[in-house]
């Protein structure tokens, strides 16, 4: 009885649905920022059908120490899906940043891509994307806004050539939300991720774990990967079509 109680309060967005024993977010340690809050310093972006490192439309910029993924430049997004991949690879850390949505969605976008966006992690090294490739091989922790009608959840998370498994299972889904609350408007929102090498990977929101995850395989071999279990790679700031602006992005890396 007790834990059917707990199930609904963590469908009604009251209780994350996953471990509560879970380390808190550490606010202590020597963390380094990624981002200087004035260019894109240690950055390059690739985006669908462009060489790495052109900045199409200057969608990544930065202004009053904000990194934003801009689409005022843009008549049509003619599928140019993008990412900002970070300098050098990681295994083991905490990564926090924090993100907000802002005006529209550029025009003739998905649906799906409504206030949609995330940070990815393990991903493949960016020189090894084709031309044409509009999503790296990673893992990616998800960012969604309300649309005003329907419960979407933020801080879930979406594999790409990679599976993992959730609750004991191994989950062949491209993406999983949790079951919490939804947040809506234009408020700025904190996310965490503790990142275990390819063995345990927590997601927090504004503190809070909300998704719990491990065993991270990739789907084939890969010619950048020495193995199949993926336990290490890059970072990256998605472009999914909608305005979205991040700051204080920072790392706590666990194997130095």
């Amino acid at each position: 009885m007790l834990g059917s109680f707990v199930w609904v309060l963590a469908i009604a967005g009251l209780l994350p649905a996953c471990d509560q024993q879970a380390p808190t977010p550490p606010e202590d340690g020597d963390w380094i920022s990624l981002f200087n809050g004035r260019d894109l310093s240690g950055w390059t972006p690739k985006f669908a059908g462009h060489p790495l490192g052109e900045n199409i439309l200057d969608t990544f910029r930065v202004e009053d120490g904000v990194l934003k993924v801009s689409y005022d430049n843009y008549d049509t997004l003619d599928g140019r899906y993008g990412h900002l991949f970070y300098e050098k690879p990681y295994s083991h850390y905490w990564l926090r940043l924090e993100y907000r949505f802002v005006g529209d969605q550029v025009p003739d976008a998905p649906e799906w891509a409504f206030r949609n966006n995330g940070v990815l992690f393990h991903t493949q090294p960016p020189e090894t994307m084709k031309l044409e490739d509009g999503f790296p091989i990673g893992v990616e922790m998800r960012f969604l806004g309300g649309d005003g009608y329907f419960r979407r959840t933020t801080g879930g998370v979406c594999s790409m050539g990679v599976t993992v498994v959730i609750e004991g299972e191994r989950s062949d889904k491209v993406c999983t939300n949790p079951f919490w609350g939804t947040h809506r408007g234009d408020q700025w929102v904190r996310a965490d991720i503790e990142v275990q090498g390819g063995d345990v990977i927590r997601h927090y929101i504004d503190g809070k774990l909300v998704m719990e995850y491990g065993d991270l395989v990739l789907d084939e071999d890969q010619p950048w990967s020495p193995t199949r279990k993926l336990e290490s790679g890059y970072i990256a700031i998605q472009a999914e079509t909608h305005p979205t602006e991040f700051r204080r992005i920072e790392i706590l890396n666990l194997d130095e």
